[in-house]
């Protein structure tokens, strides 16, 4: 067993979680040895398209931790001890200066991710990463055993911060109980056939589904539908089953009456796409079955009716989510587990958890990173003691 090594805490994963975890250990003058088989923060990089959406300006505890469908009251207790100012002040500290879009999602001046991950990785020097992949850890004279493939360390704490299914054989390993895992901010595949309008996109439109109203941006896709607004609903369907049914309004407001009396000689086809782009404008009248050249003053009271009323109830019959579509997954360490306040497990003295191995998830909007900063504070709060 290597006993070179003077940390006396090993962190599994150096993600954004692994690594925001080891920067609060240094600051109390820890040294972690963080094990990470890839490049560290490598994760970072496709964040926010590329910009890195890092939290998001909602600085009340409790109406920042609604956007977790899982997690939601367990946040409270993280979110009271590190929340959206500590985020800010976090990156203000590590030379990152950020903006609130409108939205209110915050992203780093430059708009570049790898802007941020260097500015972590410069403020981690000091901490030594090793590129090995952890196997097995087990409980060893007090301590922790950390077998990596051909060698094995010693520790007296272990912080697991792998994110996703990789990990959660290791946790698994302790005892700890597993909610199994589901694609959660998804696209989803739909029983309609959309791959013509593939890339067609609409701005804040509401959807309604499972007697819920939601509000956001929308795609069609070549295997059926996404965007933001169909990521909120495929999460908080995450653990329903298929098909379900969603029925979207593409109607702003705008009276299609008023928009047929103002210009009676312009053709349907021309009218509706006012309201919606053109090709879904061409899609919504051959499902009424109405000549897309027919003028305005030709449109009768039923025609209007007809396009009205699939205009603001669009139904799609999701029937699975799309392959390849996953951005984030629900499931994870049951916390029931977990200590809210240090994010050590309550089976296992001295293991720790934090960022997406726990049973948390939230929202497109810079929450899960959100969730990463806050745990792996805690974690390093409670492992330093």
């Amino acid at each position: 067993m290597e006993q070179g090594l003077k940390s006396r805490i090993a962190i599994i994963g150096g993600g954004p979680a692994g690594c925001a975890c080891a920067y609060f250990l240094k600051q109390k003058g820890f040294l972690p040895a963080v094990f990470e088989k890839n490049s560290p923060l490598k994760t970072l990089l496709p964040t926010g398209g590329g910009r890195c959406n890092l939290a998001h300006a909602e600085f009340d505890l409790k109406e920042l931790a609604v956007n977790y469908p899982r997690g939601q009251k367990f946040l409270y207790s993280v979110f009271s001890r590190f929340g959206t100012s500590d985020t800010l002040e976090f990156f203000e500290k590590i030379g990152i200066d950020t903006y609130i879009q409108d939205d209110m999602r915050i992203f780093p001046v430059s708009d570049k991710a790898s802007d941020v991950r260097n500015a972590m990785i410069n403020s981690l020097k000091g901490v030594k990463f090793i590129k090995e992949n952890v196997i097995s850890i087990k409980l060893c004279n007090g301590g922790f055993e950390v077998k990596s493939e051909g060698k094995a360390y010693f520790f007296e704490k272990v912080i697991i911060a792998i994110g996703g299914h990789s990990a959660f054989s290791l946790a698994s390993g302790f005892g700890h109980k597993i909610v199994e895992p589901k694609p959660a901010l998804t696209a989803l595949k739909t029983k309609e056939d959309f791959s013509f309008l593939s890339g067609v996109s609409l701005k804040n439109i509401s959807a309604a589904c499972a007697g819920k109203t939601y509000f956001g941006d929308f795609l069609f896709t070549h295997e059926g539908i996404s965007g933001p607004l169909v990521y909120k609903i495929s999460s908080l369907m995450a653990r329903e089953n298929f098909p379900y049914k969603i029925v979207f309004n593409f109607m702003h407001g705008e009276d299609l009456q008023d928009l047929l009396n103002a210009n009676p000689h312009k053709n349907i086809k021309n009218i509706v796409s006012e309201i919606v782009p053109k090709s879904l404008a061409e899609a919504v009248l051959k499902i009424c079955k109405i000549d897309e050249n027919l003028e305005a003053h030709k449109i009768d009271g039923k025609m209007r009716d007809k396009i009205t009323n699939i205009l603001s109830n669009f139904e799609v019959d999701a029937i699975s989510t799309a392959k390849g579509g996953e951005v984030v997954t629900c499931g994870g360490v049951s916390l029931g587990e977990v200590d809210n306040r240090t994010m050590e497990s309550k089976i296992i003295k001295n293991l720790y958890f934090c960022g997406e191995i726990l049973d948390i998830d939230g929202f497109c909007g810079g929450f899960n990173l959100q969730n990463c900063w806050s745990t792996g504070f805690l974690a390093a709060e409670g492992a330093s003691k």
